[in-house]
C-alpha cells in the first residue's frame, strides 16, 4: 500500500506522522517480513541472475549404488553434493536410456513423438523427431552456452539428429548408446565425435569426458550462463574400469560387481574436478548442479545391450522392485539430487518428480521463453527442488507402449502387460513400495480408473518409431505400414 493509502485509510495516523515517517515505517515493515521470509527459506532464484546449470546424468546406476544411500561403492564427491543439497526421494526417469534423454530435453512424455519404445539402436535411421524444441535451443535463445559431453543416444543415422544441430554449441562425445569404454566402438566402427567430426582420442571415456568438462569450464567466460550437460556412460555395460580403479575394491570378489563399482568410483573422480574447476573460475556459488541416472540399474541380461554378464548382474535398486528396462519402482525410481549452494536447501525431499519436469523448471530459472516448444508435461518444479515445497503434480507416467503401461496417481500404481497372457497389477505405494502386494481384485474401481487413464494417453500416442523401422526392413516393399497393427479399439 502506498503512503497515500495509509493516510486515507488512517485519518487519525495522518495527524500525527509525517510523510517521511510514513515512508520510513513502511520500508522497515517490508525490510522485517523480507528478513523472516530469508530466515526459513532459501534465496529465491528469481532475485539472481540465471544460473550456470551443470546437469549429470549417469548411465544405469543403481539406486543404492551411492555412498548416500548406504553404499560400499565410493562416492565421496556425489555424497557430498547430496548432504548440502537436495535428495529427491521420488524422482522418476523412463525406463531406459533413449527415452529420459528424450524426456530430459523436451519436457514431454515419449509416447508424443514416438521414442516410447526401446532405445535407438546402432543400425537404426531415426532419431528425436526435428519439430522438437530442445532444452538446449531455448536455452541458447536466452543467452547460455551450450555443450554435450558424453552420450546423446537420440539418433546417429542423419546428421540432423546430432547435437551440433539440436541447440548445442560444443559437443564432444559417443552418439549411440553402447561403445567399449576404452576403444570407443560400437559394433567394430569408432563412434566419437567432437562436434560433427570423428575424433578417437585414447583413453578411458569417463575419465575423458571429465578431463572435457574442466576444459570447458576453464575457457569459459564466467560472465554468460554456461548449460553443460555432463552424460556420462559409466556404468553402463560393458562393464570395464582401469586397473587403479579396480585395484580400490580388493574385497570385492565378483569381478562384475567389482568392475562396476571402479566405474562407479571413476565417475565420482571426474564429477570432483568439474566441481574443482568451477570454483576456481569462481563460478560454484551461482551453478546448479543437478545429478540422476537415466533409470534403475540393469537387473536382466535382456537389458545388457550387446553384452552378456554371467552370474547375478551388479546393480543394486535397493528396496525396489526389478530395474532397468520394467515400469516396476526399480527401473524408474532414481538416485538424484539438486545442489545450488545458498538456493537449494539441504535435507530429503519426499514430492514426485518426473524427469519431463526440469525442462520448464531450468527454463523458467534461465527466464528462457517457451514459445517455441510443443505443450509440455513438464510442470515447473522449482520449488520443490529449492525449498521442498509440496510437489506440483499428483501422477506419475511411467510409460505407456502399445503392449504395456505403468501410471501413477497419488500413492496408486496401475502396471498394466497386454501381451497375452495379459496382467494388471495394483500397488499402494505408501504402504508397499517393494510392489509385492497385488490389490488389484481388492481395488476393481481404482483399477478401472487407472486403466482409463493409460487408455486415454495410448489414444494421444504415437506408433512407436522402432516397431516402424523394424516393420518397414521386414515388409521393404510396403508403402507404409499395415494399419491394423496399431488400430485401437472403442
Amino acid at each position: 500500500m502506498s503512503p497515500q493509502g495509509l493516510t486515507a485509510a488512517y485519518p487519525a495516523w495522518e495527524q500525527r506522522v509525517t510523510r517521511r515517517e510514513i515512508l520510513r515505517s513502511t520500508s522497515a515493515m517490508l525490510a522485517a517480513m523480507a528478513a523472516l521470509l530469508a530466515s526459513g527459506l532459501p534465496a529465491l532464484a528469481e532475485d539472481a541472475s540465471a544460473p550456470h546449470i551443470i546437469y549429470i546424468l549417469a548411465d544405469d546406476l543403481g539406486w543404492k549404488d551411492v555412498g548416500f544411500h548406504g553404499s560400499d561403492i565410493k562416492t565421496p564427491n556425489i555424497d557430498r553434493l547430496a548432504e548440502t543439497g537436495a535428495q529427491f526421494e521420488q524422482f522418476y526417469a523412463e525406463p531406459m536410456c533413449t527415452p529420459t534423454r528424450a524426456a530430459l530435453l523436451t519436457g514431454r512424455y515419449p509416447l508424443r513423438y514416438g521414442l516410447q519404445t526401446g532405445v535407438i539402436p546402432a543400425g537404426a535411421t531415426y532419431g528425436l523427431p526435428t519439430d522438437e524444441w530442445l532444452l538446449p535451443q531455448a536455452l541458447k535463445e536466452a543467452g547460455y552456452r551450450t555443450a554435450l559431453i558424453g552420450k546423446w543416444h537420440l539418433g546417429h543415422g542423419k546428421t540432423e539428429y546430432w547435437p551440433r544441430q539440436r541447440g548445442f554449441d560444443h559437443f564432444y562425445g559417443a552418439l549411440v548408446g553402447e561403445i567399449d569404454h576404452f576403444e570407443h566402438e560400437s559394433h567394430g566402427v569408432v563412434d566419437w565425435y567432437r562436434g560433427n567430426e570423428l575424433d578417437n582420442e585414447p583413453g578411458y571415456d569417463t575419465t575423458l569426458f571429465g578431463a572435457e568438462a574442466v576444459r570447458v569450464i576453464e575457457q569459459h567466460d564466467p560472465a554468460t550462463p554456461l548449460f553443460m550437460y555432463l552424460a556420462f556412460t559409466a556404468p553402463h555395460t560393458p562393464y570395464q574400469a582401469p586397473q587403479e580403479y579396480l585395484d580400490r575394491y580388493p574385497d570385492i570378489a565378483d569381478e562384475s560387481r567389482r568392475t562396476y563399482a571402479g566405474m562407479i568410483t571413476a565417475m565420482d573422480d571426474e564429477i570432483g574436478r568439474v566441481l574443482a574447476a568451477l570454483e576456481k573460475r569462481k563460478m560454484r556459488e551461482n551453478t546448479l548442479i543437478i545429478f540422476h541416472s537415466d533409470n534403475g540399474g540393469t537387473r536382466s541380461n535382456m537389458f545388457t545391450g550387446d553384452t552378456v554378464v554371467t552370474g547375478e548382474l551388479p546393480p543394486d535398486n535397493g528396496p525396489y522392485r526389478d530395474g532397468k528396462g520394467t515400469l516396476y519402482e526399480g527401473g524408474t525410481r532414481v538416485v538424484s539430487l539438486a545442489n545450488w549452494p545458498g538456493r537449494v536447501s539441504a535435507g530429503p525431499k519426499s514430492g514426485m518428480l518426473h524427469v519431463v519436469d526440469m525442462y520448464p523448471t531450468l527454463a523458467g530459472l534461465a527466464r528462457a521463453k517457451l514459445d517455441k516448444n510443443k505443450p509440455l508435461d513438464g510442470v515447473d518444479a522449482w520449488p520443490l527442488i529449492s525449498r521442498g515445497a509440496p510437489s506440483p503434480r499428483d501422477e506419475i507416467v511411467y510409460n505407456v507402449e502399445p503392449f504395456r503401461a505403468a501410471v501413477r496417481k497419488g500413492n496408486w500404481k496401475l502396471h498394466w502387460l497386454a501381451l497375452l497372457p495379459g496382467r494388471v497389477e495394483l500397488f499402494d505405494l505408501a504402504r508397499d513400495i517393494s510392489e509385492t502386494t497385488d490389490l488389484a481384485i481388492q481395488n476393481p474401481g481404482k483399477v478401472e480408473e487407472l486403466k482409463k487413464r493409460i487408455e486415454e494417453l495410448a489414444r494421444e500416442a504415437v506408433r512407436p518409431l522402432l516397431v516402424m523401422e523394424a516393420l518397414q526392413k521386414t515388409f521393404f516393399t510396403a508403402p507404409s505400414t499395415p494399419e491394423f497393427l496399431f488400430q485401437h479399439s472403442d
